[in-house]
């Protein structure tokens, strides 16, 4: 069976689309995995799939799996991809699209730059919501992690932007231990699913330079909900304004929050790399 596909990134956060509007396959977890292979397979960090929506209230429903096959929550650089996906394959010229996740609804807004802005909803602070173990409802929290057998007290704030985040403030993103913190912190048994950990430098109010540790991922180029989550705990600790530019290593986002009661907004570009198809 044969499956076309669209290689497409988000600043670096690469993944491989599926119209699954017009074809009725499914891929397995083992399939997947294969296909992430960056030597055996195609490669990707996320593998997104465009379905049939599950109500009429919506316009599309919107899966996303990671390297490892395991599904998640949210992408927000995915989400903006699968926007510029939609209307390059003419399933939809609506403007804004609505597509549901696992656990949210978002609105997909593409603007005459063929950027994107993704309503993303309002961050969750609740611990059992995000989820993470905890008897304490704070700005922040700190949690023992063992890095190459010593152990080291890691602080950070905790929320979730539809999937679980954790953000460290760094003095200086080349010296961070990402991948060791990323790991450590990332799979702590308080983290009920897991956790993207976050690295941010504050460069001022208004900006600010990020690497994100994704579950099931590693380390990736751009995050897109790790770059509203890091936005929302620099504005909870008073460090920055309502509209800041994340700065990742594949490029940079746009985010905007305006307090609690509000959505975060999140803007940036999209790029399609190459089409193929997909044997099974």
């Amino acid at each position: 069976m044969q499956i076309p596909f669209t290689k497409m990134h988000g600043l670096g956060n690469d993944f491989i689309v599926l119209d699954l509007v017009s074809n009725g396959a499914s891929l397995t977890s083992e399939q997947i995995r294969q296909l992430a292979d960056r030597h055996y397979g195609i490669g990707f960090d996320q593998l997104l799939q465009v379905e049939p929506p599950s109500s009429p209230t919506i316009d599309f429903n919107y899966r996303i799996f990671n390297a490892d096959g395991d599904e998640v929550e949210h992408c927000g650089n995915g989400a903006r991809c699968l926007a510029s996906f939609i209307r390059q394959k003419g399933l939809s010229n609506k403007n804004p699209l609505t597509v549901k996740t696992v656990n949210r609804v978002l609105a997909l807004r593409m603007n005459d730059q063929e950027e994107v802005t993704v309503d993303m909803s309002q961050p969750i602070f609740k611990p059992e919501e995000i989820p993470f173990q905890t008897n304490l409802v704070s700005k922040t929290y700190t949690r023992l992690i063992t890095i190459d057998g010593h152990e080291t007290t890691v602080e950070f704030c905790a929320l979730s932007m539809g999937n679980p985040h954790a953000v460290i403030i760094a003095e200086d993103l080349d010296k961070a231990a990402v991948k060791d913190i990323g790991e450590g912190l990332g799979n702590h048994c308080d983290f009920l699913q897991g956790v993207n950990v976050g690295f941010m430098q504050i460069i001022s109010r208004c900006e600010i330079n990020l690497r994100v540790y994704e579950r099931g991922a590693g380390e990736t180029l751009a995050c897109g909900t790790g770059a509203c989550a890091a936005m929302v705990a620099g504005c909870l600790l008073g460090a920055l304004d309502d509209t800041v530019k994340v700065n990742l290593r594949g490029g940079h986002l746009i985010v905007e929050w305006r307090g609690e009661a509000s959505p975060v907004l999140m803007t940036g570009p999209v790029s399609t790399v190459y089409e193929g198809t997909i044997e099974l």
